[in-house]
């Protein structure tokens, strides 16, 4: 059920907020595959918009393979970017396993670049063959802390409607599986949310 409720403010998000498209990679399409260059463009436009940032910053420790974690937003990308994630190592990407610290780390946490976090999941959104060489573009979220909010009616909750085929049915041949909820969705600042587009280095074929 609140998978529900996450997908409407996922599709609203990639409808209402302002889009940046990745240019720092290498395969020469339009949006390209993800570089450094992005998350930093990225980054840097919130921080001239005087985003909030969610996360404060990890102080570097003595523990062999691991290095500082800056303050940083969120981004929500899709698990079918991981690779090419790994493929950003030792060039800003820090995966999530060589923090300092896993303290302040996410369940869905993948990693960071610069000052940009990164969950992925299965959900996040992508739009297939919709580049200008036909590969599936990417919609990664990047917000701040004061970019969205999420109302819900006062005196209501969600509700799960189940009626079995004996009270529900044609000659008791049919049920009723629902949901009924009243919420909604808001960007309150459109300043701090973008939606940074990209494609990836090869097809999930590893063409």
């Amino acid at each position: 059920m609140r998978q529900a409720e996450d997908l409407i403010l996922r599709d609203y998000i990639v409808s209402a907020a302002s889009e940046i498209n990745a240019g720092g990679g290498s395969n020469s399409d339009n949006p390209t595959n993800l570089g450094v260059s992005d998350f930093s463009l990225v980054a840097t436009t919130l921080d001239t918009n005087n985003a909030y940032k969610f996360m404060s910053g990890i102080e570097g420790m003595d523990r062999f393979g691991t290095g500082p974690v800056r303050s940083a937003y969120f981004m929500l990308s899709s698990t079918e970017l991981q690779t090419d994630l790994d493929g950003l190592t030792g060039s800003g990407f820090l995966n999530q396993w060589n923090y300092p610290t896993n303290a302040s780390a996410l369940p869905s946490e993948y990693g960071s670049v610069y000052n940009v976090r990164i969950l992925t999941s299965s959900e996040a959104p992508v739009a297939r063959n919709a580049s200008a060489n036909s590969r599936d573009v990417y919609y990664n979220t990047v917000v701040g802390k004061q970019a969205v909010t999420h109302i819900n009616q006062d005196g209501y909750s969600m509700n799960l409607i189940y009626r079995d085929p004996y009270y529900s049915g044609m000659l008791a041949q049919n049920a009723t599986l629902a949901v009924k909820f009243a919420q909604s969705q808001a960007i309150t600042q459109d300043t701090a949310i973008r939606n940074l587009l990209c494609t990836r280095a090869s097809n999930l074929s590893g063409v």
